[in-house]
């Protein structure tokens, strides 16, 4: 057996370099670039390689232990998704390195930030480059917890690490099932190697069934890790860590991996309708209620952070009505656009010193480099042509459109929904722009607002490029699909000007607002600007019932068990020391001790006796 070396170096050197980053001290923070950007680098060159090699699919692996019959192995699989979404997650963390080298000048705890990022990229392309469930599984969880530590690292913050406990609670909750599902598999297929998973399932060794119960399990790790109804309050709270972190988890890894996973284990999952099923409701209601959400934030990283709920359903929705590769070419340029959106906002917080567009305005000419590309970010995110998610979001419209493996009223609940949310998206995506760029300053900073240093400005330009031309690419060799902009031109169907009405009427209605206007005072307003108080019914439905039992169980512990055990104690003390006092008495004392025990003795045997007789 073998594992390819470049897909094994893929992972594995932005891990060892986030290991030696770990070992440095805190005032090293030199060495702590040089090994962050540099590990990135090396990163991103290996992808390149892999999606430049071309298809190899899975190889041989080996094993790394033996349970009876069942083994687990590791191996990788390198395929032209798998190349490109390497890429993709190569080119947002060396931006990310860089942009947080000066973004992140003052911070004392740079050194473990740079490496922490390290070891988040490293367990992305675990999870991307993985041909076995069981390594799967381990990146998945190593990005759990690199998130936590990455979002509570501003400790002057103390939003920060109840945000951190937030997100790694809720995608715990969802993990569970993720793990049980990839046991379930494991167990009936009589391996972890996902190409050995999918034959078993061909043949008929995993029933049907079993594979609905595995794929529906399997969903509730991807709606945690990717942020979809219902677990999906974590994302926008996450936004208290750097905005290089939110950068990364929105575009490159975390929210991702939902999605990527879902898409690499799509042979199991066309053969369960009743799963992609419960994805399309999941799917329709996250990407509505992510945009309604956006529409409603004064904050501009937690409008981003809705936009991203949103499109992750887009994603899934997707994956729902049978279109994986266009779930995965929107899961690129979302993440070229994304990435470019989030550090952009980086650069206004930077100048403006605050998060809120209402104390922002008239930025756009102290601050051109961040405004144009900017710009080139929110026209790919709403869809304007040719920028790049335009043909993403157009692909999966059609394909909503289409015939695919759930019932015809879902797909159509999918394709209402989705265009819908382009409406949606263009109002939010106008009122940022404007509220951000336009109008007078509304605060003494925004007055002296001016652009960051070159290493925040440069990885803007960098992405700005994709997010601009990503879609004139052709992707069919790597996708296998109409992909692109000359294979979408040719088979544009009805579902592309209907979209462009929906994004001008959206865009219209948002542009007659006064950019300086404060939001209306009114109950949709404050629905809108608190998400439908989904994190209030969550907490008294699911957070206080559940502190309310752990505490009865303390409570109970602490009476019934620690009181049985004190209990025992004391009275083995006790004992102890009655027998203690008996050996330590006087003779007469304990003559007349063991003359009064005879006595009740005898008159124990004698009741005994009498009654027997």
């Amino acid at each position: 057996m073998s594992v390819d070396p470049l897909g094994l170096a893929l992972p594995a050197v932005p891990v060892v370099a986030g290991v030696a980053g770990l070992l440095l001290r805190y005032r090293m923070r030199g060495l702590a670039a040089l090994l962050g950007v540099g590990g990135a680098a090396v990163a991103l060159l290996c992808a390149a390689a892999v999606a430049l090699r071309g298809v190899r699919g899975a190889d041989a692996g080996v094993t790394l232990v033996q349970f009876g019959r069942l083994p687990v192995t590791f191996g990788t699989w390198l395929d032209g998704p798998a190349g490109l979404v390497a890429v993709a997650v190569g080119v947002v963390a060396l931006c990310v390195q860089i942009y947080s080298v000066a973004y992140l000048h003052d911070d004392e705890r740079y050194a473990p930030y740079a490496a922490q990022v390290s070891l988040f990229t490293g367990a992305m392309l675990l999870v991307v480059v993985s041909g076995d469930l069981i390594a799967l599984l381990v990146g998945w969880e190593v990005m759990g917890i690199c998130s936590y530590l990455l979002i509570g690292h501003d400790r002057r913050l103390p939003e920060a690490p109840r945000a951190a406990v937030k997100a790694f609670l809720v995608t715990r909750v969802g993990d569970v099932g993720f793990l049980l599902g990839i046991v379930l598999l494991g167990l009936h297929a009589h391996t972890f190697r996902i190409a050995d998973v999918f034959a078993a399932a061909a043949s008929g060794a995993i029933s049907p069934g079993v594979v609905t119960a595995a794929c529906v399990l399997l969903l509730a790790g991807v709606a945690g890790k990717s942020a979809q109804f219902p677990l999906h309050t974590w994302l926008p709270d996450a936004m208290a860590g750097p905005t290089p972190i939110s950068a990364l988890i929105h575009a490159a890894t975390m929210v991702a991996a939902g999605v990527y996973v879902v898409a690499r284990l799509y042979p199991l999952f066309e053969r369960s309708t009743a799963a992609l099923v419960v994805l399309a409701l999941m799917a329709s209601v996250t990407m509505l209620l992510g945009a309604l959400s956006a529409l409603g934030q004064d904050d501009i990283k937690r409008v981003l952070a809705w936009s991203t709920v949103s499109q992750l359903g887009y994603m899934t929705g997707a994956l729902a009505v049978g279109a994986p590769s266009a779930a995965l070419f929107h899961l690129l340029t979302h993440a070229a656009f994304k990435a470019l959106l989030f550090l952009a906002a980086g650069s206004v917080i930077h100048a403006t010193g605050t998060n809120l567009m209402s104390a922002m305005g008239g930025l756009r000419e102290r601050m051109p480099v961040t405004f144009w590309t900017m710009t080139i970010g929110l026209g790919a995110l709403a869809g304007v042509p040719p920028l790049a998610g335009f043909w993403s979001k157009d692909a999966i419209l059609e394909a909503a459109a289409g015939s695919g493996p759930v019932p015809r009223g879902v797909a159509f609940t999918v394709l209402c929904s989705a265009a819908l949310t382009v409406a949606i998206t263009a109002g939010y995506v106008v009122r940022l722009w404007r509220r951000t760029f336009f109008g007078a300053p509304r605060s003494e900073a925004a007055r002296h607002g001016h652009e960051p240093p070159w290493a925040m400005r440069g990885p803007l330009v960098a992405l700005a490029v994709p997010a601009a031309l990503l879609g004139l690419a052709g992707l069919a060799p790597a996708f296998g699909a109409r992909l692109g902009a000359a294979e979408r031109l040719a088979h544009l169907g009805w579902t592309t000007p209907a979209a462009l009405v929906l994004l001008l009427a959206g865009a219209a209605l948002a542009w007659r607002r006064d950019p300086a206007a404060a939001p209306p005072d009114t109950a949709l307003a404050r629905l809108l600007a608190n998400a439908f108080y989904l994190d209030a019914v969550q907490d008294a439905l699911v957070t206080r019932p559940v502190t309310a039992l752990a505490r009865l169980a303390r409570r109970g512990d602490e009476a019934v068990v620690d009181g049985a055990v004190e209990g025992l104690g004391a009275g083995a003390g006790g004992l102890g020391g009655l027998l203690s006092r008996a050996h330590a008495a006087s003779l007469p004392r304990a003559a007349t001790a063991v003359l009064s025990g005879a006595v009740v003795l005898a008159a124990a045997i004698a009741i005994v006796v009498g009654m027997s007789s």
